[in-house]
């Protein structure tokens, strides 16, 4: 294979960085499922490190760790109770020249070393001299449309031989993975159903994505009252005027605690009215899939000031968030109460 110009280059890491985003994975939260991958490729191929890794463009992202226990009563715990890690001093991220596994990447094929020595190009890489890794086989992680998003790792720190056996079981247990990449994919589009009857919602309502609630989606409705933003932009940074009234830390408990979390009363002067309104908002912690960790916050805006009923706007309200955590249990049902036409969708 004829290596990438840094154009093609460039393009596959916006395109993967991107995928990653729609997907809930440009960011460094473990979840389960990716630990428990780790655990079988480091258990299948006796190694002492394994990892789940997705790469960005400007980062790697280790959602999937597995590393031995930090002691003997560790290990015991680790027999009763799953996965334990020694995270003290190895982080979930890394910078994208640390490991092999932007080369698996690029290159779009595993990479087996034997003996990290034996290659020039190698040796002095940064995780042979912090970790002491001599070995390591990376196989890319592709999910069911083609696209690399990172990948299923194991490393030693002594010399091994990566023999076929290991390399195709490694190759068959990162395909195990694609079923996830298409749960994801399933459970987006009927967000994408709920986001149509959204549209007409009468009320503001934005989804955002991860602990610094990049938007992901909003509503007519909320781009005509508090502006229209790029999608995946930093919401705290780009609705400085929610900010400024206490939504986002609002929105910060909901996605910390995993509770719902309300705004009883927020004065704040919209683009589609010359004074100043009285809203509520209700911050909801949304999943992208079922046993997955929080990884966003449905908030909707109630109007005080709106000729609609508070009775209507809270049943609405109860409905939207009750909706959308049925997507996360594989549900997804009709219309929602006091679904009203119109509206532009922003942020898409």
């Amino acid at each position: 294979m004829d290596p990438l110009t840094p154009d093609q280059t460039g393009r596959a890491a916006e395109q993967r960085t991107l995928r990653l985003q729609v997907l809930g994975l440009n960011s460094v939260e473990a979840e389960a499922t990716f630990d428990r991958v780790a655990r079988l490729a480091a258990s299948f191929t006796q190694s002492p490190l394994a990892m789940v890794n997705f790469v960005n463009d400007e980062r790697q992202m280790f959602r999937g760790m597995y590393v031995p226990p930090a002691s003997p009563d560790d290990h015991a715990a680790a027999d009763s109770r799953g996965i334990v890690f020694d995270l003290s001093d190895i982080a979930r991220e890394a910078p994208n020249d640390y490991g092999f596994c932007p080369h698996v990447v690029a290159q779009g094929s595993q990479l087996a070393l034997d003996d990290v020595f034996d290659y020039p190009r190698f040796r002095g890489n940064p995780l042979v001299n912090d970790m002491g890794v001599r070995s390591y086989l990376g196989t890319p992680l592709r999910d069911h449309t083609g696209v690399i998003l990172g990948t299923v790792c194991v490393a030693d720190v002594v010399a091994r031989n990566w023999d076929r056996k290991l390399k195709e079981g490694m190759q068959e247990l990162t395909e195990t993975l694609l079923s996830e990449f298409k749960l994801r994919d399933s459970l987006l589009a009927q967000q994408q159903e709920l986001f149509a009857v959204f549209d007409g919602a009468p009320f503001p309502i934005m989804l955002t994505e991860g602990p610094d609630h990049l938007l992901r989606y909003a509503n007519g409705k909320q781009g005509a009252a508090f502006g229209m933003v790029p999608q995946f932009s930093p919401g705290r940074h780009v609705l400085t005027g929610l900010d400024a009234v206490g939504v986002f830390n609002a929105m910060d408990d909901a996605f910390r605690t995993g509770r719902t979390t309300t705004l009883p009363r927020a004065s704040i002067t919209t683009y589609d009215s010359p004074a100043p309104q009285d809203f509520s908002f209700l911050c909801t912690p949304v999943r992208t899939s079922p046993h997955a960790p929080i990884s966003g916050v449905l908030t909707v805006a109630m109007n005080a000031q709106q000729p609609y009923p508070g009775a209507e706007q809270q049943v609405f309200a109860a409905n939207v968030q009750e909706r959308f955590e049925q997507l996360g249990a594989g549900g997804f049902g009709g219309p929602l109460p006091g679904q009203r036409g119109g509206g532009d969708p922003y942020a898409r």
